[in-house]
């Protein structure tokens, strides 16, 4: 059976199969989709998904923004 068989002219999803949602942000860690968008992914439009594509690297900085950690505890202490 050929290789060509799985290949699909669609815009593939984004996944990582890295899929925590930042409790701030509401996307995805791993691809940086809303959870709005990973669910509708197979029903959209391929321009549609490319508009979402398109949208991915600006969301790169939400899902690193931290509550707190190590920097935060320090700087309260030496409040």
């Amino acid at each position: 059976m050929s290789d060509e068989v799985w290949k699909r002219d669609e815009v593939q999803s984004p996944c990582i199969n890295i899929c925590v949602v930042h409790p701030e942000a509401r996307i995805c860690t791993g691809c940086l989709r809303s959870i709005d968008e990973i669910s509708q992914w197979s029903r959209m439009s391929d321009d549609a998904r490319r508009e979402v594509l398109a949208d991915l690297p600006e969301r790169a900085d939400l899902s690193k923004k931290r509550r707190g950690g190590r920097a935060a505890k320090l700087a309260t202490r030496r409040s």
